[in-house]
């Protein structure tokens, strides 16, 4: 028979009910029903991973986390987001005021300036595609003209000045 598993009681099933229901999170209400199922009906932990549809593992890692440190840690910040940011979002927007300022008055403000100005002013080297992205967040695109149309023909533009009338 396999090991019962279950989850100290540092919230209520109660509390744990009322969190499950305002969890917008799909991974949060995962984490908070695996406690949940642990808490309310202690069973193998194999059982509930069947029930919650995630792994043995995940199953072990979650109530071992939560028997330690609680909710608090087991519903954390989540995956993801701006952990490593260079600047806040208000800072990005005023560095680049400059740069959209000389862009409004038809000067051409390039990647490669922007890009040195930037590491100029954190101080150490960044990589092409953290600019890019830092670029991309602050809703700069990249616009240049074309040297030439690209659905431009040769032989007609010669043919029109050939044929057509003198002034």
């Amino acid at each position: 028979m396999a090991r019962v598993t279950q989850a100290i009681q540092h919230v209520s099933a109660d509390e744990l009910a009322v969190r499950i229901n305002r969890c917008k999170d799909g991974w949060h209400t995962r984490k908070l029903l695996v406690i949940w199922n642990a808490s309310v009906d202690p069973r193998p932990a194999e059982e509930i991973a069947i029930h919650c549809g995630v792994a043995l593992q995940t199953v072990h890692n979650w109530i071992s986390t939560y028997n330690r440190f609680g909710l608090d840690a087991l519903c954390g910040p989540g995956k993801g987001g701006r952990r490593n940011e260079l600047m806040s979002p208000e800072e990005e927007k005023e560095f680049l005021t400059p740069f959209f300022e000389r862009a409004k008055t038809g000067q051409i403000a390039t990647v490669a300036e922007i890009e040195v100005a930037l590491e100029e002013y954190v101080g150490h080297p960044i990589g092409h595609y953290t600019i890019y992205r830092f670029l991309d967040r602050n809703e700069w695109r990249k616009v240049m003209p074309r040297p030439r149309h690209v659905g431009a023909k040769r032989e007609v533009q010669e043919e029109f000045k050939k044929n057509s009338p003198s002034r």
